[in-house]
């Protein structure tokens, strides 16, 4: 199966690489001496999000949400994640919506992805609003929801995590950190000389590998950077591939128009919101991104590869994109930098 990435390159620092949360994780610092107590952060951190957050364990608390409805007060922890999770769904005007668990579970993707039967018989796809992001409201750590929603943070929790991890990591060990989850990237801390390399990319296997396919070879040196993909988590019901970005104004997967879309931001929780609103706009996203000045790298369908707001060229020899807005950005080499300060002008256009 194919997936898409955001792969941090190998480069001069230590590494660790292992599953959690459903994905695959890898965490790199330019501390040596301090990657296992970084690990051990990364590890402890990520046990407590998904106790916290997971939809698919019969225990999280976000579990126990669904059953009791109405009122709860929450933990500190997943008031912090619903919190990601409602910003989200107002700066994208609800395209990135948590309450779609319902929808979710009804498309058959009611488990952990690895658990989920890539084929299977077919079901009734029923379009269906979700109930809405404006339905769920947090007062502090008091939230307060109609009986029967379910929420889904799967667009926003991983992202997240990723932030609050690397941030938390280099306040302790210092030096610089990147954490991927997934693909997900958030970086803290002084990044190593030239940035940190990334390779952004449709079909992938280990970061090590040699790239299959269009790719983009950049660097970043803070904020975050996520890839949001319809050939990601793929599955098939009778005659129907589904996937698992829903459109929240059906309940049902976006419409494929864009393959893969990739964002750089001030922090990998923005990154991801808009990575996945862009999927969920499909060729509207191209003049959004470009309004919020949040540098993006979009692949169609056919595997036409599209940027905005300063997204670099890609390698000399590769897939050549296409140029979406007026923003002409520098020449691609093997590596290439955003433009500096590219993600942070876009967080704050975007914080409103």
């Amino acid at each position: 199966m194919t997936r898409s990435a955001v792969d941090a390159v190998p480069q001069p620092a230590a590494d660790a690489s292992w599953r959690a949360l459903g994905t695959f994780v890898h965490l790199l610092v330019t501390e040596p001496a301090h990657l296992d107590e970084a690990r051990q952060i990364l590890t402890e951190d990520l046990a407590d999000v998904d106790a916290a957050c997971s939809r698919f364990r019969p225990d999280s608390e976000l579990c126990s949400l669904s059953r009791s409805g109405r009122a709860a007060e929450l933990s500190p922890l997943l008031a912090e994640a619903i919190a990601v999770a409602l910003r989200a769904a107002r700066l994208t005007e609800g395209d990135v919506d948590p309450t779609v668990g319902t929808a979710m579970s009804a498309i058959g993707y009611d488990r952990d992805f690895e658990y989920v039967k890539g084929v299977g018989p077919a079901i009734k796809l029923t379009v269906r609003e979700v109930p809405g992001w404006r339905q769920v409201r947090l007062d502090g750590r008091m939230l307060t929801m109609p009986s029967g929603i379910r929420l889904d943070l799967g667009a926003t929790a991983k992202a997240w995590a990723a932030d609050r991890s690397a941030a938390r990591i280099a306040a302790r060990i210092g030096g610089g950190v990147l954490v991927s989850l997934g693909g997900d990237i958030a970086v803290a801390g002084q990044a190593p000389a030239g940035g940190w390399r990334v390779r952004v990319q449709d079909v992938t296997g280990a970061p090590g590998d040699p790239p299959a396919g269009p790719y983009a070879q950049i660097a970043i040196r803070d904020g975050g950077l996520a890839t949001s993909s319809i050939a990601a988590r793929r599955w098939q019901r009778g005659g129907d591939v589904l996937h698992h970005i829903l459109d929240p104004r059906t309940g049902l997967p976006a419409e494929a128009g864009w393959r893969t879309v990739s964002v750089a931001a001030g922090t990998c929780a923005d990154a991801n919101t808009a990575s996945t609103a862009a999927v969920i706009r499909g060729h509207r996203a191209l003049g959004w991104l470009a309004q919020h000045r949040l540098p993006a790298r979009l692949v169609d369908v056919t595997g036409a590869v599209f940027t905005v707001a300063g997204w670099p060229d890609e390698a000399p020899g590769e897939t050549q994109p296409h140029q979406a807005d007026e923003a002409q950005p520098q020449h691609a080499e093997a590596t290439q930098n955003l433009l500096p300060g590219a993600a942070e002008r876009g967080h704050r256009a975007w914080m409103t």
